[in-house]
C-alpha cells in the first residue's frame, strides 16, 4: 500500500509563491545583502528540499550549511587556494567540452556577466577578480555545501543531486530569497572537505550561496531568458 503524505491540519499556511511564480521569479543572484537567513527559515528550506525525487529512495544528499565566522574562514581559505591554482575538485568540469548551441548559450552568459561587472574581454586581472567573488559567497552570509556519495558512475546520484539542489532553491526564491548553485565551489572540494572536517567518502558536486538579494549589486543585472520548449522538446505521439 502507497504511503500518503499528510500534513498536519494545524499547519498555518506560509506566506509564499506559488509553484508557477517561483519558478519563473528564480533566478542565479550574484550578489547578496549582508543580512543572514533566521535560521528557523533556512530549516523550512531544507525541509522542502528533502521532499525531492531520488533513484530507489536513496536520498543521497548531505547538505552543510555554513555561515558566520566559519564561512568567513572558508572564504579566505578558498581565495587562497584559487590564487595559488590549488584545485582539488571530486569531478572533472571544463567549459571547453561545450559544442554548439551549447557553447553559445555559455558565451552568452560570460558576456553579459562581465559587461554587468563593468570588465572588458581584455582585462584578465579583472576577469580574475569577477571570478573570485564565487569564493566570497557573492557575500552571501551562508552557503550550502552539497555532498554526495558516490555510486557507480555517480551519474544518477548526480542526477539526484541536481534535483535536492532544484528544489532548494525554488523553496528560497518562494520566500523571497535568492540563491545561486555554484560549480566553482566544487573545484575545492578537497580543501572543504577538510576544512569542514567531512570523510573522504563524500564527495562534493556543487554548493549554494544564498540569502537576501542586494539589486543594487552588478552581478544582478544579469538576466538570461530561456529558449522556447520548441527548441528543446518534441512530442511524440
Amino acid at each position: 500500500m502507497a504511503t500518503q503524505l499528510i500534513r498536519p491540519e494545524a499547519e498555518a499556511p506560509r506566506d509564499t509563491l506559488s509553484f508557477e511564480e517561483a519558478t519563473r521569479v528564480r533566478r542565479s543572484i550574484r550578489g547578496f545583502l549582508d543580512q543572514a537567513v533566521p535560521e528557523s527559515v533556512i530549516r523550512e528550506v531544507l525541509e522542502d528540499a528533502q521532499y525531492a525525487p531520488s533513484n530507489c529512495n536513496t536520498q543521497p544528499w548531505n547538505t552543510h550549511i555554513v555561515r558566520g565566522e566559519k564561512l568567513k574562514q572558508l572564504s579566505a581559505v578558498l581565495h587562497a587556494k584559487n590564487d595559488a591554482g590549488e584545485f582539488t575538485p571530486d569531478f572533472s568540469f571544463d567549459v571547453n567540452d561545450f559544442y554548439g548551441e551549447y557553447r553559445e548559450r555559455n558565451n552568452a552568459l560570460g558576456k553579459a556577466y562581465y559587461e554587468a561587472m563593468n570588465v572588458m574581454r581584455e582585462d584578465k586581472e579583472g576577469r580574475h577578480r569577477a571570478g573570485a567573488r564565487n569564493y566570497s559567497f557573492f557575500n552571501a552570509p551562508q552557503a550550502a555545501f552539497l555532498f554526495m556519495p558516490s555510486f557507480g558512475d555517480n551519474v544518477r546520484v548526480a542526477g539526484d543531486m541536481g534535483m535536492y539542489g532544484q528544489t532548494f532553491l525554488l523553496s528560497l526564491a518562494a520566500r523571497g530569497l535568492g540563491g545561486i548553485p555554484q560549480t566553482a565551489l566544487g573545484f575545492f572540494a578537497g580543501t572543504i572537505r577538510e576544512f569542514l572536517g567531512i570523510p573522504d567518502e563524500l564527495k562534493l558536486l556543487f554548493g549554494i550561496s544564498f540569502g537576501y538579494p542586494d539589486e543594487d549589486a552588478p552581478g544582478n543585472r544579469v538576466r538570461m531568458d530561456r529558449v522556447p520548449i520548441e527548441t528543446s522538446v518534441t512530442f511524440h505521439a
